[in-house]
C-alpha cells in the first residue's frame, strides 16, 4: 500500500529524486519577489529543512510585486513567508531569520540568492563558496532575468566573473522594477537546474531571458556543466 508521504510526491519521483532531496538543507537568501516563490516551491517539492534569511517587512508594494498578502503587512517577511510554508508542508522545518545574512550564519548545504545587491551577492558568495554543494543565483529587473548556478570548479570560476560593482548595474525606474510572473519564471529556472544537479544531469550556469520578447539565451562557455 502506498504511504500518504509516497503518494504526495508520487508525480514527480522521476524529476526530484526523494533520497536525493531529502539529504538537502536548502538556505533562500532574500525573500523578495523571487526568494518567497523559491521558498513556497521548495517546500511543497519536499525540502527537509528550509532558513529563510531577510531583515525586511512586508510593504504595501510587496502586495502585487512579491505576492504577499495584506494579512503580511508590517510583518517580517521570512515569518510571513515561513507561516505559509508550514500550511503547504507541515513536514518541512522552517528557519526563519528576521535579519541581514551575516558571515557567521550557518547556513544549508544548499544556498540559493535572491537579494538585490551586486555587493551583497559577492559578500555572501564569498562566505558560503566553500561550504555550499551547490548555490543558485537568480536575479531579476521587471521582465528581464538571470539564473546563475554553481555546483562545480567551473562554474565557480564563471560566476566570480559575474560579479561587478553596484553602480555599474542597471537601474530601472521605481515603477518597472518588479513582476511578479516574471518573479516565478526565475524561481522556477532556478529550481530547475537544482533538480538537475540532484540527477547529476548537465547544468547551465548562466541562464538569461527576456519575457518581454521571449529570448533565452545560455552565453558562451556558460552550459552544460
Amino acid at each position: 500500500m502506498t504511504s500518504p508521504n509516497e503518494e504526495r510526491y508520487s508525480r514527480q519521483l522521476d524529476i526530484v529524486p526523494p533520497d536525493q532531496i531529502a539529504a538537502c538543507r536548502a538556505t533562500v537568501i532574500g525573500v523578495g519577489a523571487i526568494g518567497r516563490q523559491l521558498a513556497l516551491q521548495l517546500t511543497a517539492m519536499g525540502m527537509p529543512w528550509l532558513q529563510l534569511v531577510d531583515h525586511d517587512t512586508v510593504e504595501m508594494s510587496n502586495l502585487a510585486s512579491q505576492g504577499y498578502q495584506e494579512a503580511d503587512l508590517g510583518q517580517h517577511k521570512v515569518e510571513a513567508t515561513a507561516r505559509l510554508c508550514r500550511r503547504i508542508n507541515g513536514g518541512c522545518e522552517i528557519q526563519p531569520v528576521p535579519d541581514r545574512f551575516r558571515r557567521s550564519l550557518k547556513t544549508g548545504d544548499v544556498v540559493f540568492c535572491a537579494v538585490d545587491s551586486i555587493t551583497t551577492r559577492g559578500l555572501i558568495w564569498n562566505s558560503v563558496k566553500d561550504a555550499a554543494i551547490c548555490f543558485i543565483d537568480g536575479r531579476m529587473a521587471a521582465e528581464v532575468l538571470r539564473v546563475l548556478t554553481v555546483c562545480d570548479s567551473e562554474s565557480r570560476r564563471y560566476y566570480d566573473s559575474t560579479l561587478f560593482n553596484d553602480d555599474e548595474a542597471f537601474a530601472a525606474p521605481c515603477t518597472a522594477k518588479t513582476t511578479l510572473y516574471c518573479a516565478n519564471i526565475a524561481a522556477g529556472l532556478m529550481l530547475a537546474q537544482f533538480t538537475k544537479y540532484l540527477r547529476q544531469l548537465p547544468v547551465d550556469c548562466d541562464i538569461q531571458m527576456n519575457v518581454l520578447s521571449m529570448e533565452l539565451s545560455i552565453p558562451s562557455g556558460a552550459s552544460s556543466v
